[in-house]
């Protein structure tokens, strides 16, 4: 009687099946752990169906592991370019020379078009004139636009409003489409300018900007600057 009901119920099932073609696109799992006959005949587009499947998701995994390959090398190009930007720092004689080699280094290293540091007070040996430079009291109204980044001390990367790009580039405000700006709430700021709208963005990794205002700051620190 059990063989019977079993019998029954796969032909059931088949006439199910065959009622609905479309199935095993909905549960693709389940085609790729069904059983196909090696034999040629109709079955034959079933088992063409889960290899397919599986290229698909082969296709899936190349995908993803060049990408997690692409992102680890460049992730470790800039460990060492943030490596060899604070060596250069905290290598420097006087606060000046820090200041500059940190300028230099985001400018060669890092590709910026345009790099700006602000900072909160004079550092002798600086030429305030400098195009990359700026000194503004902390307490100006000049800073109003930066206020809240510079209270959380969180680095914005992405297109910034008008104002603060117009603060931090001048009139080369408008060749600037993205930044990566980088507050240092007793120092100053850094920002490191791009012409190209996507090479900074919200949600990209920040670590190694931290780590390069801490290469700064710590370097002002030990100059008392």
């Amino acid at each position: 009687m059990s063989d019977t009901q079993e019998k029954l119920g796969a032909h059931e099932v088949a006439a199910w099946l065959r009622r609905h073609p479309n199935f095993l696109k909905q549960f693709p799992d389940l085609a790729l752990s069904l059983v196909v006959p090696r034999e040629e005949g109709q079955t034959a587009s079933l088992a063409s169906y889960q290899l397919e499947v599986l290229r698909d998701k082969n296709r899936e995994l190349s995908r993803r592991l060049t990408e997690l390959f692409a992102n680890a090398q460049e992730n470790e190009r800039l460990a060492v370019r943030t490596h060899q930007l604070t060596l250069s720092v905290l290598k420097q004689d006087n606060a000046a020379d820090a200041v500059r080699a940190m300028a230099a280094s985001l400018k060669e290293d890092f590709k910026g078009d345009r790099v700006r540091i602000v900072l909160f007070k004079p550092v002798s040996g600086l030429e305030e004139d400098t195009e990359w430079l700026q000194v503004v009291d902390h307490t100006s109204p000049y800073l109003s636009t930066f206020r809240d980044c510079l209270n959380d001390g969180e680095p914005i990367c992405g297109r910034l409003h008008p104002d603060k790009n117009a603060l931090l580039y001048g009139d080369r405000a408008g060749e600037i489409n993205s930044t990566a700006l980088l507050p240092l709430p007793v120092v100053g700021l850094v920002a490191v300018g791009s012409q190209d709208g996507n090479r900074f963005y919200p949600g990209m990794g920040t670590l190694f900007l931290r780590m390069m205002g801490e290469a700064l700051a710590t370097a002002l620190k030990r100059f008392n600057a």
